[in-house]
């Protein structure tokens, strides 16, 4: 059988109608492909996080990432990311707008399957639980290492005017999170926390936590990298992606 994958920046349409970059890697056959959205860590839209989009299509899955600090460019990853910190972050509202315009994408490829997950890491992660909250398309998603869910009303801004754990009771769609237990953010405490809400209602996750591990633990490219940790989320991502979009038809290898 013929393996192969596709992996390239694309243009699509985000919040307001704004055209902004994704990077999308897909297998070249003809599916059913599941779809993944991923979501960048605070370092922005770098090579790691194009990576880890390049995995997930490589296990079968039609992977795009979009560009949420587009508009603070050009520049590099490291350049974009500085201009969004200094800007008090990117604004959920349009980051909502843009994550909808990225579903709308891959559910408009014929050869994706109608089943659509997300994943994100680090502020990302934070993002994913949002998304999972306000955009009812989605499937099934992985939190990873996602710190600023559990806030306090001082810590609010303009551009995150509401506390990602006041949003539980609208997520629609089966929670996977990864967590280490040295990570500040979230502490221990904080998920915790966050675990008490998605039990009181009622909600359908798997929390999973890593001694030894802190953040960023899935980084190849970072001393924070923890290999049994990153090998057993690896494998509880894929098994839980497999259990919510369907199953995979074929696999990709660059």
């Amino acid at each position: 059988m013929y393996e192969g994958m596709i992996a390239e920046t694309v243009v699509i349409e985000g919040d307001g109608g704004t055209e902004i970059e994704a990077y999308f890697a897909r297998p070249m056959g003809p599916g059913p492909h599941p779809g993944v959205v991923v979501i960048h860590h605070m370092p922005g839209w770098d090579q790691d996080i194009k990576e880890i989009t390049r995995k997930l299509a490589s296990q079968g899955y039609a992977a795009i990432c979009p560009n949420l600090h587009h508009r603070k460019g050009p520049g590099t990853a490291v350049e974009m990311s500085a201009a969004i910190r200094e800007a008090g972050g990117v604004p959920d509202a349009q980051f909502i707008g843009d994550t909808k315009g990225t579903v709308q994408y891959l559910l408009a490829q014929p050869y994706l399957n109608g089943k659509v997950g997300v994943i994100g890491f680090c502020s990302g992660g934070r993002q994913v639980f949002i998304a999972a909250c306000n955009i009812p398309e989605f499937d099934a998603a992985v939190d990873c290492w996602g710190g600023g869910v559990v806030v306090t009303k001082e810590e609010l801004t303009a551009a995150a005017p509401v506390a990602p754990l006041d949003m539980t009771p609208n997520l629609s769609c089966p929670l996977l999170g990864l967590f280490g237990n040295d990570d500040a953010r979230p502490s221990p405490e904080q998920v915790d926390i966050h675990e008490a809400e998605l039990k009181k209602h009622n909600k359908t996750y798997e929390f999973h936590r890593y001694d030894g591990a802190g953040h960023a633990f899935f980084i190849t490219s970072r001393a924070n990298y923890r290999v049994e940790a990153a090998v057993d989320g690896w494998a509880r991502t894929f098994d839980w992606f497999e259990k919510y979009l369907g199953p995979i038809t074929a696999k990709a290898h660059a």
